[in-house]
C-alpha cells in the first residue's frame, strides 16, 4: 500500500470512527431524555460503524503482518487515536444508558 492507499484508509477509519463515537453519545442523550428504545437502537448503529471501523484497522494490519510495510504518518496515529477513544466511549455509554435504565426503573 503505498502513502496515497495509507492516507485514504487513515481518512476511512477516522470517518467510521468518528460515527461510532457520535451516535453513541447521541444514545447517550436519548437515555438521559428516558428514550431508552430510540437509545438502544443508535446503540446498535454505532457498533456497528464501530465494527465497519475496526475491518479497516484489520486490513491494514493484514497490509502489514502480509510484508507490505506501511508508513506511520501523524495520520494514521489520529486515526488510531479516534478508534481507540470511539471504543472508550461506547463502553462507557453503554455503561450510563445501563445506570438511566435501573434509575428510571427505581422511580417508576
Amino acid at each position: 500500500m503505498d502513502d496515497q492507499g495509507t492516507e485514504m484508509v487513515s481518512f476511512q477509519l477516522v470517518a467510521a470512527a468518528g460515527e461510532a463515537r457520535s451516535l453513541a453519545f447521541e444514545a447517550l442523550e436519548k437515555a438521559k431524555a428516558g428514550d431508552f428504545d430510540v437509545a438502544a437502537k443508535l446503540m446498535k448503529q454505532s457498533k456497528d460503524a464501530g465494527i465497519k471501523a475496526h475491518h479497516i484497522q484489520t486490513q491494514l494490519l493484514s497490509t502489514e503482518a502480509a510484508g507490505e510495510h506501511l508508513s506511520v504518518d501523524v495520520l494514521l496515529v489520529h486515526a488510531q487515536d479516534h478508534l481507540m477513544c470511539s471504543m472508550l466511549a461506547q463502553e462507557l455509554v453503554q455503561e450510563l444508558i445501563c445506570l438511566y435504565e435501573r434509575t428510571a426503573a427505581k422511580n417508576a
